[in-house]
């Protein structure tokens, strides 16, 4: 045993026990979550919003000619934008609320601070915390399936400039390689009557080289990375919030309070 007579251990010791409750009220699993959920809004924020306006660039110098055939994916880019300028701000204000319910959950679980209980307003407020959760990770799945279509429409136009050059290189023909085309109009990009609507042969080899379509074709990756992080996040929260309540209500029913 230590000895008693000397104060300055004691006041160790204590200092030890309190940084021992501290570390045990902290919520992990919501912790680690908040950390996934700001690191992947911000790569499908940051990788979405410049991936929406190289599309636009992309698809104005090469497919299509008229400015009102690309008008409506033009005002869908910018009301997208817009979209992703509010959801910043909200995963990273939710972010937050959902941490401190964390820590307020896992402080009722433990009892870590003396006779702070849980009550009937906290266990109701981690339930609506619960609910909204669901909700939006629902939305998210929806919002990461249709991160992939970008994604599929490049990976496409990128295997298709491979099997041009092979074919460019093997057969001297230019009628062998001619008729592979990447039509947008097929991925609803473009309007039917938009002309050209689509790119064939070398032309489209050609553009698979540009600056453009690598810089657009990994921002879509990032973004679609970015989204399932997030995706990740939601269910981590989900997770811990459905099991810190479940406790809650378990200590309610023992009339811990």
């Amino acid at each position: 045993m230590f000895p008693v007579r000397q104060p300055w251990l004691c006041k160790a010791l204590g200092c030890y026990d309190c940084c021992i409750r501290c570390i045990g009220a902290v919520p992990y699993p919501s912790l680690v979550a908040t950390l996934l959920c700001y690191a992947g809004m911000a790569l499908f924020c940051g990788c979405g919003h410049e991936a929406l306006s190289q599309t636009e660039v992309l698809v104005e110098t090469y497919f299509a000619r008229n400015v009102q055939d690309f008008v409506v994916l033009a005002s869908f880019i910018k009301y997208f934008q817009y979209v992703i300028y509010g959801l910043a701000p909200f995963f990273f204000l939710y972010g937050i609320l959902l941490l401190a319910e964390g820590f307020y959950t896992t402080s009722a679980v433990k009892q870590t601070f003396g006779e702070f209980r849980s009550t009937q307003c906290g266990r109701c407020l981690s339930l609506t915390f619960i609910i909204v959760t669901y909700i939006l990770a629902f939305i998210w799945l929806a919002v990461f399936a249709f991160t992939a279509i970008p994604v599929f429409f490049l990976f496409n136009m990128e295997q298709t400039c491979h099997n041009i050059n092979i074919l460019a290189e093997t057969t001297p023909s230019i009628n062998q390689h001619g008729w592979i085309c990447m039509d947008a109009r097929q991925y609803g990009l473009l309007p039917w009557n938009a002309m050209p609507g689509k790119a064939c042969g070398m032309t489209l080899a050609s553009i698979c080289k540009t600056s453009e379509f690598y810089v657009t074709y990994d921002l879509y990756i990032a973004a679609f990375a970015g989204a399932g992080i997030t995706l990740l996040a939601l269910f981590l929260y989900m997770i811990a919030t459905t099991y810190n309540y479940a406790v809650l209500r378990f200590l309610g029913r023992k009339g811990i309070r």
